[in-house]
Formats: C-alpha cells, structure tokens, sequence
C-alpha cells in the first residue's frame, strides 16, 4: 500500500474514532474512552491522543496529562503477560520485597519494563485484596496467592510456555 493509499477501515485510527464517538456523548467521558482503547490495543497509541482530543473537545495536553497521571494506561503495548506484584503493607511483611528481587532477576527487567523475550511485562500494584494470602501476584486476570521465588518461577515458565 502506497502512502498515498487510502488506510483500511479496520485501520487503528478508524477504530479510534468509533471508540471516541461512542463515548464522547458520556459525562467524564475520557476516562472510560482510555479504558475502551487501551482494552482493544493494550495501550494508548500515540495516534489516539489527537483523535481523542478532538472528539471531547480537549487539548492534546489534557488527554496527555491523564494518561501520564494513571499509571495504569500505557503509551506502548506491554510484553504477552503482565504481572503484577502486590506491594501493600500485608503482602510486604509477607515477603513481597524478596519476591520483587526474584522477580527483576528472572525476568532481567524491573517494573513497568518488559522481559527481552517480550514475555512478560512486570507491574507493581498497590492490593490485590488477597491480603491473607501474601505476597499475591496477579497474572491477567488471576490472582495468586503465597507467591514465593519457586512459585513465581513456576508461573513463568506456563507463561513462556502459552501463546
């Protein structure tokens, strides 16, 4: 396809309209729109800030300012799986700062970084609410609890393991 070709309509930028337009008629409207694309594209593509400011009727520093506020939205899309190790008080005296050691050590990267295999992404979160069952991690979706070195080795190799 040329430069000059017109984009497929499935291109990110036609679904970051739809996306916009279907929220922009919402009160606080920006916040479940970051949701919504960063659901569908793992992250906030750098092309969807324009897009988005101008279907809320923001600057392009607005939107920017909330993504880069909320640790939770992402400018890049992160490794297959993110993991996430809870750093609450109740995990921490259950062990989470060796945990984290292991951790960095195993995959070669620290948080908010991804391994070089692109793997995984590691995440601090501050409570899982598995506080009992410290320290907790949370793969996806899952949690687990009483994470320890050789648990958190085991969890990695299913997840370098799975597609």
């Amino acid at each position: 396809m040329s430069a000059s070709s017109p984009r497929p309509p499935d291109a990110p930028d036609a679904r970051i309209a739809a996306l916009a337009q279907a929220h922009a008629a919402l009160p606080g409207a920006l916040l479940p729109l970051l949701h919504a694309i960063q659901d569908e594209f793992r992250c906030i593509p750098d092309e969807a800030v324009p897009l988005i400011a101008a279907a809320l009727n923001l600057s392009r520093a607005e939107v920017h300012g909330v993504i880069g506020f909320y640790r939770h939205f992402r400018s890049h899309a992160p490794g297959r799986h993110v993991v996430q190790i809870c750093r609450a008080e109740a995990c921490q005296a259950l062990g989470a700062e060796a945990l984290e050691r292991h951790a960095r050590e195993a995959l070669g990267c620290g948080f908010h970084e991804t391994s070089a295999d692109g793997a995984v992404t590691l995440e601090p979160v501050y409570c899982l609410g598995n506080c009992a069952c410290g320290p907790s991690v949370r793969v996806g979706d899952d949690v687990v609890g009483r994470v320890d070195a050789r648990r958190f080795d085991e969890l990695l190799a299913e997840l370098r393991g799975a597609p």
